[in-house]
């Protein structure tokens, strides 16, 4: 029974749905506005479960669509006496605004892809009328305005659930998570690449509902700043620990610094407090500035000191911003959570989805088929669509499935429940169950894709409008077209520059290649950002792997010590840069850098040790900087030993 019948919350997500399309499309028919429709299926396509979400992407549909007429008046203005540059202008745009929409996250990136099909809309719906086109732009605004003022009203009015409700039990359990994590490396070592992949994956998605939260309240950017900030801290936090470990376990007679240091480390995976945690702090860094003024203690010592700190210091972080989250106030930082992408993906996905538009275009242009500009839009908008969805090939399916059930429903809704009735009343009550039936479909991870394509296109294809027509012969063709574009996208996705796993990791691998080689000569960017950002390339990459076990640990393996090479390389030069200006530290300093651009291990280490000596004898601020910059150099040598013969392949330096 719990599988099969939705829980009260589905119903009260398909309620609100259903009365915003209805509110929508009542407004629309009493505003006599162009193509009614469009305003229910605005809702539609706003249908989220949470309110920040919704209104997220409501802000971006927005600011997709004002582009998007823009750019069809324009358009329609240079080439609207010229069908083949109008048609060749609209591909170089909707394939521009793919490629952009593949660098974006969310629902901005769904801003930049709705901004090239907008275009479709507009300016190919006036095709045979370019005088026209300014006044179905100004229609295709108030239409979509009328629908983001609906779900907004009714999402409020009928309390829809807050994001930043939701994401706070889910923060505090990676929270939870991420601790039991550290744990276990402290009690057993390293855990190894595949246990911090999952870890990751538990991590990683709470991104998109972090950047949803800024709308929903007066001080939403404080609570999403807090999320954004726990966020990148739990990175840290597992990436610090397990490098505290390995170090670790590299000393033979750990020094009882390091005995304390690990024993804090312990205590603030257990249960840390506010309180407990600034005294660890100010404590460790009372070791490290002992162990640096020392300036022959082991250098392995220094790291695992060092990392127990970035440890301590990541779990402020994180436990102020679940607070931020919770109550509002502003969090201690407010760190960038960047998303990786691969150039070659990017680019094939916007060609995939130009030809495809090009070749269809010219197809239904020398056949001459009715209605052509219909499904050239529908073929233009669920190209689009399909390329920011992680799996298009899935995507496809669903929208083959989704345009038949849509197609199916609007044709027993308008010719068999309406059958010439033009009272509203009516009209309201047939939607109701395709609207409830489409919207429990997109609450299931499993089938989102089929729910979202009927409940936005079944409006489409039953065309509300005042008076309701009832054109059998005008229903059956573009019935018939929206199935042949699902049919159309399905081909495309499989056959026209298609990207298998195996290519994606190819892509992965080659993109963090590059990021290393940079890193390695001081290009890299700041600590917390690398490592966010090489959290979400790892994320990428653990859902391309597949193969034996052996292989998959294999290769996430390496793609681990990519991200741990590159974070500390770049960290490092970061670090020296800042202790350049110390005099007594230039000779070492520029060893050190020359150790880095080189991959040489032995230099590194030399370099690191040669760093803490002159450092000794200089202020607290410049042992504590020294540190930071030696642990770095210290683990980049430590990676470059042990997986020598992979970076050696990868031809960046001589490692």
């Amino acid at each position: 029974m719990d599988a099969w019948v939705p829980g009260p919350a589905a119903w009260a997500f398909a309620l609100r749905i259903w009365i915003a399309m209805m509110l929508a499309l009542a407004a629309a028919f009493w505003l006599q506005l162009d193509s009614a429709s469009s305003a229910a299926t605005c809702v539609a396509i706003l249908a989220q479960p949470k309110r920040g979400q919704a209104i997220s992407k409501a802000i971006y549909r927005l600011l997709g669509t004002l582009i998007g007429a823009a750019v069809s008046i324009v358009v329609m203005a240079l080439f609207g006496q010229d069908r083949v540059l109008l048609f060749v202008s609209f591909t170089a745009w909707l394939g521009l605004c793919v490629f952009v929409a593949q660098y974006l996250q969310d629902t901005r990136a769904y801003g930049a892809m709705l901004s090239g099909y907008t275009v479709a809309i507009i300016a190919l719906g006036q095709i045979d009328d370019p005088q026209g086109t300014f006044d179905a732009a100004v229609s295709r605004v108030a239409v979509i305005v009328l629908g983001i003022v609906a779900i907004t009203f009714i999402n409020d009015a009928l309390a829809s659930p807050s994001t930043w409700r939701t994401l706070l039990p889910q923060l505090r359990n990676a929270w939870d998570g991420t601790r039991a994590y550290a744990r276990e490396t402290l009690a057993e070592g390293d855990l190894g690449a595949t246990r911090t992949a999952a870890l990751i994956r538990t991590i990683a998605p709470m991104r998109a509902d972090a950047s949803a939260i800024s709308g929903e309240l007066g001080d939403g950017h404080l609570r999403a700043a807090g999320a954004r900030s726990c966020i990148a801290a739990l990175y840290v936090m597992a990436a610090s620990v397990r490098t505290a470990a390995a170090a670790a376990a590299h000393l033979r007679n750990p020094s009882p610094a390091v005995a304390e240091a690990l024993a804090i480390c312990r205590r603030v995976a257990g249960a840390p407090d506010r309180e407990a945690l600034d005294r660890d702090d100010e404590r460790l860094r009372d070791l490290v500035d002992a162990a640096i003024r020392d300036g022959d203690r082991p250098l392995d010592e220094v790291v695992v000191l060092q990392r127990a700190l970035d440890f301590v210091c990541a779990a402020t972080f994180a436990q102020d911003g679940i607070r931020a989250v919770a109550d509002g106030h502003a969090p201690l930082r407010d760190a960038s959570l960047p998303t990786h992408r691969d150039f070659p993906v990017a680019l094939r996905g916007a060609l995939r989805v130009a030809l495809a538009f090009a070749v269809t275009a010219a197809t239904f242009v020398a056949l001459g088929l009715p209605q052509a500009s219909f499904a050239l839009v529908q073929v233009a908008a669920t190209a689009a669509l399909s390329s920011v969805t992680p799996d298009p090939k899935k995507f496809a399916n669903g929208v083959v499935i989704g345009m038949t059930m849509a197609a199916t429903f609007a044709g027993i809704a308008r010719f068999a429940l309406l059958n010439g009735v033009q009272g509203f009343p009516m009209l309201a009550m047939v939607m109701a169950p395709v609207i409830f039936f489409g919207c429990f479909l997109s609450l299931n991870p499993k089938t989102f894709g089929i729910g979202f394509i009927v409940i936005v296109f079944f409006p489409v294809l039953l065309g509300p409008s005042n008076p309701q027509t009832y054109d059998a012969l005008t229903f059956l063709l573009n019935a018939f077209l929206v199935i042949v574009a699902a049919v159309i996208l399905s081909i495309v996705v499989r056959i026209l520059l298609p990207v298998t796993p195996a290519q994606q990791r190819v892509f992965a691998l080659d993109s963090a290649r590059r990021t290393l080689a940079d890193a390695l000569v001081g290009e890299g960017g700041d600590a917390t950002t690398r490592t966010s950002l090489n959290a979400d390339r790892l994320f990428q990459f653990a859902g391309y792997s597949s193969g034996s076990s052996a292989v998959r640990r294999a290769s996430l393996s390496h793609a681990f010590a990519l991200a741990r090479l590159e974070a500390a390389a770049a960290r490092a030069h970061a670090e020296l840069r800042r202790l350049s200006a110390v005099g007594a530290l230039r000779d070492a300093i520029a060893r050190a850098r020359a150790g880095l651009a080189a991959g040489d291990d032995r230099a590194l280490e030399t370099a690191a040790r040669d760093l803490i000596r002159a450092a000794s004898r200089q202020d607290r601020h410049v042992r504590l900087t020294t540190a930071r910059a030696a642990s770095d150099l210290i683990s980049a040598a430590r990676t470059i030993v042990r997986h020598r013969r992979f970076l050696h392949r990868l031809d960046i330096a001589l490692f």
